[in-house]
């Protein structure tokens, strides 16, 4: 049978491009539909422009501890404005960088939302489309659960849009998206609360991560808030939609609030795609199924990245589609190890994590070991700051390799990655012991732990 396309993608973010433009490079005749801006969630509403946020606010706590090196200021402002506005810019020019990668590639681009007519074709914008093979790279969305007065909550997607700050705002959600937000906020001068209606913040990381980086926001200023939940929501002055927000607490507390942020997880973006109409099977929260090589139940279609409902990091997603492309023009069955992902949260102070935590190892029945310190960083013997940095490794007993290595503190994201690639190569502990540690830093504590750090389970 003869199809317009070799391959038609589905979504513009990370892996969509990435597997569009290298399908391309290989000799596919390759179109991607794409309604929203180029680059996806990350681009364009989530790790990008967060981390220029981060960036921005971490001077509202650098200004302060510049004191005891000797800097004086008087008269600081911050300009809500000037920050958001840079930020799109660099955003547009990404963009551009997006189109231009797709452009070159000779991938063609069609403007608009595509769902499904059957397993071989789809429709934008009331044109249809056949390919040979389709794939689904749509991402996934941010959730608000519904409750009496949720329409006057706001997503991380408006948040790197509002036309001002607050005074004081509300997160709720205990996930890297919530405190992330909330340092940002915390940071840029707004009074900032963050509830959570579990026992720890950061469900699924170390759990020693979890006490120490709560403690750690709470020194930094934000109002953290456990074993809290909202009940209800509704405007101080019904008379002012732009004014404040009361908030009922389940627990009969009542507060007002400029802004309330819910950061409550993300679902697959499947929505609009007429799955069914291409007899796609979808399991928890709309998720497509797919099998190891990112087939779906439609072996025409295939699924990777957020909608699938994985791990859902850029990362990822890119290195799915590189497996993806392997698998169709070089016959590679896909072998990805989840496990060993570096990640980071661009809280304040900042988490960075690879391999597994001390409760998975458990769970796993390993023979292990863990070294773990924390410190006062040197930063803060003169800043004046009270703020702590911790470290963390597991080491299997079975070979002496390390399987897990986690640190709360400053350039936690900038130290995992090194790490990551020395886990993923199989280092042991012995190694790390061998490794000359760089001269006064933080990072040197990952090979300087003796069996003086040694953990009593």
């Amino acid at each position: 049978m003869s199809y317009q396309y070799d391959l038609f993608v589905i979504g513009a973010g990370s892996g969509g491009v990435r597997a569009s433009r290298v399908a391309a490079s290989k000799g596919y005749k390759v179109a991607v539909a794409e309604g929203s801006a180029l680059g996806g969630t990350c681009v364009n509403i989530g790790c990008v422009p967060k981390k220029l946020f981060v960036y921005g606010s971490e001077y509202g706590h650098g200004f302060d501890e510049a004191a005891g090196f000797g800097w004086s200021h008087k008269g600081l402002e911050f300009n809500w404005s000037v920050l958001r506005d840079n930020k799109t810019k660099e955003i547009q020019r990404l963009n551009g960088i997006y189109g231009n990668l797709l452009g070159n590639a000779g991938v063609e681009l069609i403007t608009g939302y595509a769902s499904f007519v059957d397993e071989h074709t789809v429709m934008v914008d009331g044109k249809t489309y056949t390919a040979e093979r389709i794939l689904i790279a749509v991402g996934a969305k941010p959730f608000i659960p519904e409750f009496q007065g949720s329409e006057l909550v706001v997503s991380s997607n408006e948040m790197f849009f509002l036309e001002e700050l607050p005074k004081k705002a509300l997160v709720v959600g205990g996930g890297y998206i919530a405190v992330e937000f909330a340092g940002i906020l915390n940071g840029l001068g707004v009074e900032t609360s963050l509830a959570y209606r579990g026992d720890q913040l950061l469900r699924g990381f170390d759990e020693d991560v979890r006490g120490f980086a709560s403690e750690e926001y709470a020194k930094s200023g934000i109002d953290v808030r456990l074993n809290t939940d909202v009940e209800s929501i509704e405007l101080t002055d019904a008379a002012n939609p732009n004014g404040a927000r009361t908030v009922h607490f389940k627990d009969g507390h009542t507060e007002e609030f400029g802004l309330i942020l819910y950061a409550t997880g993300r679902v697959p973006n499947v929505e609009s795609l007429a799955l069914d109409k291409a007899g796609i099977k979808t399991g928890k929260n709309g998720a497509v199924i797919i099998d190891n090589n990112f087939t779906t139940s439609a072996k025409s279609v295939f699924a990777l990245g957020d909608v699938t409902d994985n791990i859902q990091l850029t990362p990822v997603a890119i290195k799915e589609a590189m497996a993806l492309i392997a698998y169709w023009f070089e016959g590679k069955e896909v072998d990805f190890d989840y496990d060993n992902i570096p990640t980071a949260v661009f809280s304040q102070p900042a988490i960075g994590t690879v391999g597994l935590t001390e409760q998975e190892a458990e769970k796993r029945g390993l023979d292990f070991r863990v070294y773990q310190t924390d410190f006062r960083p040197m930063k803060h013997t003169l800043s004046g700051g009270t703020s702590r940095s911790l470290m963390k490794l597991l080491v299997n007993n079975a070979d002496d390799k390390v399987i897990g290595a986690h640190m709360v503190g400053d350039y936690s994201g900038e130290i995992i990655q090194g790490l990551g690639i020395a886990i993923k190569a199989g280092a042991t502990k012995a190694d790390f012991d061998d490794t000359v540690g760089v001269h006064p830093t933080s990072a040197e504590e990952f090979v300087t732990f003796s069996a003086g750090s040694l953990k009593k389970k």
